[in-house]
Formats: structure tokens, C-alpha cells, sequence
């Protein structure tokens, strides 16, 4: 069985980059953001059929559509940069599309079709049957050994992923607090998630599936729009939203992080820090390569390294010492619990 890895973390953390580092190892199938675009609905109870479970991977993810329909979109998202014969005003992009498959090939609308054809007549089995049988068709259409998924602000993920991949592996990548929570605080994403919290803290609830029209109603009138097909952009991008929030989202799941790794069995788990990926590229690069099983060919770790961007480490500190001071504060719930963690 090929070997898969999970690189879970708090997102803005340079793991895109990461992705991007990974995809260029001839031994390596980078799945780049394959579970936020697959969501839960990829894992139905059961045994479904592979006619079932391809609708699952194809349809369109609601939240990612509603935000490319409002002139939001998301850096991440592949398609819309070089748009194929899917849009999110008419067909929808299906959610392989969006940024798992156009990370793979150039030519993303025809590898979709290929897989359809595949899925398809797959039997009944259960979900993480069928997404092990996918990933081990990706790897032989590509040549690839090793599987290793990425996907930003994935800590919630973690556990669900343990139960249904026992034996995967999983890193947890992370970044200095306050330069991770105040590129939060720039991205649309982020922003919304932000915003989409405080919509369930008002209404009451969990889950969106829980989210009634009276809880709608009862929303303020710069919130409400958020749930609709379309809605202003300048709702996500102009709010004044405290960096301090975004600290303690940092906080929040960088702590998930580290108590999840450290329930790990020995072997399955470890840590990446982006600033030791900077400092270190070759060395943390080649741990990497070990731990999730390939070799670290030198071409690859010149070209990983020459791939990390170091102009944006310590921007936090470049803000007003009262920002700066307040950001500092947030984020030191997830500072302690990082300085607490495991040892690599």
C-alpha cells in the first residue's frame, strides 16, 4: 500500500508553498487542498457505490461558489486563473476542479473526465475504500508513490482523517503566531471564516445544517447577505475586524494541532515550523522526504529551496506597538501550547 500523508496546520502558514514543493518530487502525488474542497460530503456513512461517490467529489462546494459569484475568490483557487469549460455562474466547478486537479496538470477538465470514467463502475465500498482506490489511480496516472494531501486551515479534519486512514501520517505544520494571524487577517478566507463564526455564535448553533430561517432573520444587516448566492464583497473585505480575533483563531488551532499529534502512536507524527523550513530548507526538506517516504534527490531539495519566500517573516512586528503588543497577547495560548509540544 502507498504510503499517505496528511500535512495538517492552521493555513497561511507556507503551506501552499509546501504543496507546491512537493508536487515537484517525481515520487511524490501532492493532493493540494483535496479535503476543503471535498468536504464531509466526500465521506458518507456506509457503502456507496462509485457512481455515488464521484457525484460527491464533482459537485460544486457551495461556500467556495458563492465567493468566486461575488467577486471574491479565493488566492487557492486554480480553475478561475486559467478558466476551463465550467463557471461558477452556470455549470459550477466541480470540486475537484477548483484546486486539487489544475495543481496536478494543465489540462484539468480532461483529467476530470478520465477519473469519471474510472469511478463510476466502481462497486460498493466504503468511503475511504473509494478514496484510497482514487488516490491509487492518480498515482499510477502520474507515476507517483507517495500520497500527501494539504489542505489550509485543516486541524478539525485531523481526527476524522485518523479514523478513517489509520495508517496514515500526519504533520502539523505551523507559523510564529503573529505573522500567521495577521496574513489571516488579509485573506478573504480567513476573514470569512471569521464572519461565518459569528453568525452560528449568534444564532445558537454548531452547524450550518442547523441554521434556521428565524436565525436568519435575526441577523444584522451586514451579516444576513453573507448566507446568500451573492452578496457585496466589501461585507468580507472593508469590515474592520480586530487583529486579536485572528490571534485567537491562531491560537485555537495550532493548540487542536499540537494535543492531536500528541496522541499519535510514535512514527505517525510530526512537526514542520515554516521559519525552520527557512532557516534549514535542505535539512527540514530531507526529514520531510524520510518521514512520508521518498528520497531526498538533491535537484529537488535545490529547487524547494530556492521556492521559500523570506520577505514576509516578522511583517507582525512591523505593526504599531499596540497592535503588535495586543496580537502578541492572542496568540500566546498557542505559543505555550507549541512550546509544549513533543518532541520531533
Amino acid at each position: 500500500m502507498r504510503s499517505l500523508t496528511f500535512v495538517v496546520g492552521t493555513g497561511r502558514s507556507g503551506s501552499t508553498a509546501l504543496s507546491r514543493i512537493l508536487n515537484s518530487h517525481p515520487d511524490v502525488l501532492s493532493l493540494n487542498e483535496y479535503m476543503a474542497s471535498v468536504g464531509d460530503a466526500s465521506f458518507p456513512e456506509g457503502k456507496v457505490g462509485g457512481a455515488e461517490f464521484w457525484q460527491r467529489l464533482r459537485r460544486p462546494a457551495p461556500h467556495f461558489e458563492r465567493m468566486i459569484r461575488s467577486g471574491l475568490p479565493l488566492p487557492e483557487f486554480l480553475y478561475t486563473r486559467r478558466p476551463g469549460r465550467y463557471t461558477a455562474e452556470t455549470t459550477g466547478i466541480p470540486a475537484l476542479s477548483l484546486m486539487v486537479l489544475p495543481h496536478l496538470t494543465d489540462d484539468p477538465d480532461t483529467l476530470l473526465d478520465e477519473l469519471g470514467e474510472a469511478v463510476v463502475r466502481w462497486p460498493e465500498r466504503t468511503a475511504a475504500e473509494h478514496h484510497r482506490a482514487l488516490f491509487d489511480l492518480l498515482c499510477g496516472r502520474f507515476g507517483r508513490t507517495a500520497v500527501v494531501e494539504r489542505s489550509g486551515y485543516s486541524t478539525g479534519w485531523a481526527p476524522g482523517l485518523r479514523e478513517a486512514f489509520p495508517d496514515a501520517r500526519f504533520v502539523h505544520m505551523f507559523r510564529d503566531g503573529p505573522d500567521c494571524a495577521l496574513s489571516m487577517s488579509r485573506h478573504p478566507g480567513y476573514r470569512t471564516i471569521l464572519l461565518l463564526r459569528e453568525i452560528k455564535a449568534r444564532a445558537g448553533i454548531d452547524s450550518f445544517a442547523d441554521l434556521t430561517p428565524e436565525h436568519v432573520r435575526a441577523l444584522p444587516a451586514d451579516l444576513a447577505p453573507l448566507l446568500d448566492d451573492r452578496f457585496d464583497p466589501a461585507l468580507v473585505r472593508d469590515r474592520d475586524l480586530p487583529l486579536r480575533s485572528f490571534g485567537a483563531l491562531w491560537s485555537e488551532l495550532v493548540a487542536d494541532g499540537t494535543e492531536f499529534l500528541a496522541g499519535l502512536p510514535a512514527g505517525l507524527g510530526t512537526t514542520l515550523a515554516y521559519e525552520d523550513l527557512l532557516d534549514r530548507p535542505g535539512e527540514e526538506l530531507t526529514r520531510l522526504a524520510g518521514f512520508i517516504g521518498v528520497d531526498p534527490l538533491p535537484p529537488w531539495l535545490d529547487y524547494g529551496s530556492a521556492l521559500l519566500d523570506h520577505s514576509r517573516r516578522g511583517s507582525a512586528a512591523r505593526s504599531p506597538a499596540d497592535e503588535f503588543t495586543e496580537l502578541k497577547e492572542s496568540c500566546a495560548p498557542g505559543s505555550r501550547a507549541l512550546g509544549e509540544r513533543r518532541p520531533r
